[in-house]
């Protein structure tokens, strides 16, 4: 009887561990994957349109994916600069930007044609182009840097402030230490006027300014604003020499990690923030000339003719570029800008 009772309490132990393992077994299975956690990178601070529009597409991902992706903005370059971001997202590491065409360049050389000086009239004519078929077309040329490219926000038209002199005719321009992007258009364009361009990455520019390293800069209005060049520059010349488009670009390694419904998701909200982010940016142009004024900056237009006068002494810079990436496709960008 012993004998007996003993077999069957090993019996039992043994089914014990056996369900023990069992249910221990479907725990595991029945555990909840976490979200895809996608993390944006940009230069801009907290505030300006470019961010906002990324928080905004945030904010569309995770609401329409039902939470299966986690989107993280991280603004004032806290990753990096914009080189750095862009070769982040081809490792992989970052997974979403908004860019500015003349830095893309350096990945898809066709970009640099979009910051031809004087290229644009106004922004209806630069939305035509980049929301059209060549627009389009240069997107195409993303995925072999490892890039996904879904739309063009706005930066805006460029502007140049200086710590020297006022600025009102194209003389004017000659001699000043200048800094801009790391792109060979730019870089062109103001040694074509005269100038002594720098390149110097964005986060470092203010202190650049202030220190002396450079005698002015050129941006846009809202970055203008939002950086508080104003401390570091006495004058603004709205020059409106570049309009300056910014790619939105995902990462390809994460890009291609989402199933079919969280790459429609993403590609939709892409086009939807960009909406909203084109409205924020001209609300922040518009806006931006009465806070410069009223924090003492002193604000200059250029004399009448000057404007036709530096689009004639940059013609070389059309020909670098047509020369470089394609006469076709710079005969093209003309065409569909008239």
């Amino acid at each position: 009887m012993k004998k007996v009772l003993a077999v069957i309490s090993v019996l039992l132990v043994f089914s014990l561990v056996l369900v023990t393992g069992c249910s221990s077994q479907k725990t595991d299975s029945e555990k909840k994957v976490g979200p895809k956690v996608m993390k944006l990178g940009i230069v801009t601070n907290k505030d300006r349109s470019l961010t906002q529009g990324l928080v905004k597409f945030g904010e569309i991902v995770e609401k329409e994916s039902g939470g299966s992706i986690k989107v993280e903005v991280f603004s004032d370059g806290v990753l990096g600069g914009d080189r750095q971001v862009i070769e982040a997202l081809q490792m992989g590491t970052v997974h979403g930007t908004a860019v500015s065409t003349g830095v893309v360049a350096a990945f898809v050389p066709r970009m640099d044609a979009f910051d031809l000086p004087f290229l644009f009239k106004d922004k209806a004519t630069a939305y035509k182009v980049f929301d059209g078929p060549l627009g389009q077309e240069v997107l195409k040329d993303l995925p072999k840097a490892g890039l996904i490219g879904f739309a063009y926000w706005e930066n805006g038209f460029r502007h140049l402030t200086n710590n020297k002199r006022e600025i009102k005719t194209a003389d004017e321009i000659k001699g000043l230490k200048i800094r801009t992007l790391e792109s060979k258009v730019h870089i062109e364009t103001w040694k074509t006027m005269g100038a002594n361009p720098t390149p110097i990455a964005y986060t470092q520019l203010y202190s650049a300014m202030e220190q002396g390293v450079v005698d002015g800069q050129e941006n846009p209005l809202g970055n203008v604003v939002g950086m508080k060049f104003n401390e570091v520059q006495k004058y603004l010349t709205t020059t409106g020499h570049i309009y300056n488009a910014n790619v939105f670009l995902i990462s390809k390694k994460f890009f291609d990690s989402l199933s079919d419904k969280e790459k429609e998701i993403v590609t939709k909200a892409a086009q939807e923030a960009k909406d909203y982010q084109r409205k924020l940016n001209d609300k922040e142009d518009n806006d931006s000339i009465a806070i410069l004024k009223e924090k003492g900056m002193k604000i200059a237009e250029l004399n009448p003719g000057e404007k036709e006068k530096l689009q004639q002494i940059l013609q070389p810079v059309y020909k670098q570029v047509g020369a470089a990436i394609g006469g076709d496709f710079v005969d093209k960008l003309l065409a569909a800008t008239k």
